[in-house]
């Protein structure tokens, strides 16, 4: 038990401490508010006054902002299909290109506005024009935002239901790279066509979420260091949610309740700084090269800069790291052994010299 009491303490004061799976569940705050998300369990028992003011706003958001809402909707999801089709039937060249980038951001704006977007662009002399842009996640409709203000061609996994209808829509007019993570040969295939991507310079830039997962408005979390292995510079975005207007972290659930959970907040309030583009140095790996890519986008934000895989939380642990701990504890192991024999040694000489002396006593006596 000795050996392995260590380990369990080590284990147990992870689950204690355990500083990372708060970043997956929604963002709460320490005071009342007109959501109701707050960490003040007696928010119930504020004034009567107040009590008014949050039942006339959950009517001003569910009847009033709700059907407009809607409305728009319904009106902006077959102009977008339309116009995509539309791009599709032009032959490759700088003129769809030029009109695809005009009508992606004009249905862009006009989706947004269904969520009534107030977005704050800063610094947008450094606005991406070709090459590869990498950004924080909070939500699926990040990309969506930075449209809003410049084109893209999205980098990101495959999806089902609504959100795939809207991948396949998006793909009638550019060509963006779609990928199914648990296909290790699809790799290969993306990473050639980013390649021959970045190096075009007439094409519009790749936008790219290093995190992998959605990550709850307060922290940046480890970058893959793939697409920094061959791509030398990169575009930073810091986005950065107001989350006493809207909660806009998607925690995986169902994508019909997050787009209501969007569509009954007040509104999507949202801070946008495009930094420097940056550079690897001679002497950076990929992965410090992701490190200080990302170091930059948390100090922008004002989020956490964290080095934890948020892969992690919701797929099973890789067999190379599970295998890698087991070496280390058999390590230990055999540390402790080679211990325990040293101390043992001592004795076990003195008694062998014992026996050698009776020996010897008995024989001539």
């Amino acid at each position: 038990m000795s050996h392995v009491l260590e380990y369990v303490t080590a284990g147990m004061a992870s689950i204690m401490e355990d500083n990372v799976s708060k970043l997956f569940i929604h963002e709460e705050f320490t005071m009342w508010n007109f959501l109701s998300r707050t960490n003040n369990r007696g928010y119930g028992n504020e004034s009567v006054l107040i009590n008014l003011c949050w039942l006339l706003g959950l009517l001003v958001r569910y009847c009033l902002l709700l059907p407009l809402r809607l409305i728009i909707l319904t009106f902006a999801f077959p102009l977008f299909y339309i116009s995509l089709s539309f791009i599709g039937r032009f032959p490759e060249g700088r003129f769809k290109r030029w009109l695809y980038s005009k009508l992606c951001t004009f249905n862009s704006k006009i989706l947004a506005s269904s969520l009534t977007l107030v977005a704050t662009h800063h610094n947008m002399e450094n606005t991406p024009k070709s090459g590869l842009a990498v950004a924080n996640h909070t939500s699926p409709f990040d990309p969506l935002l930075l449209t809003t203000h410049s084109c893209y061609d999205i980098v990101g996994q495959n999806h089902g239901g609504l959100m795939g209808l809207c991948l396949q829509m998006l793909s009638k007019g550019s060509h963006h790279i779609w990928f199914e993570r648990t296909d290790p040969e699809d790799r290969n295939r993306v990473v050639k066509l980013m390649k021959d991507r970045i190096s075009n310079s007439d094409l519009p830039p790749i936008l790219l979420f290093p995190e992998g997962v959605c990550v709850n408005n307060t922290s940046v979390l480890q970058f893959k260091k793939g697409v920094f292995e061959f791509a030398t510079t990169v575009h930073p975005i810091a986005v950065r949610y107001d989350g006493r207007f809207a909660n806009a972290f998607w925690g995986q659930e169902s994508i019909s309740k997050y787009c209501l959970n969007l569509l009954t907040s007040w509104a999507l309030v949202c801070d946008i700084w495009y930094l420097p583009p940056m550079t690897r140095r001679p002497e950076e790996s990929a992965t410090e090269f992701a490190d200080r890519v990302k170091a930059k986008i948390a100090m922008a934000g004002g989020m956490l800069d964290l080095d934890w895989d948020g892969y992690l939380v919701n797929h099973p642990f890789k067999k190379e790291k599970l295998m890698q701990q087991q070496w280390e504890f058999a390590r230990h192991l055999q540390q402790d052994e080679a211990q325990e024999d040293n101390q043992q040694l001592p004795t076990i000489k003195k008694k062998k010299r014992k026996n050698k002396s009776f020996e010897y006593n008995r024989v001539h006596s």
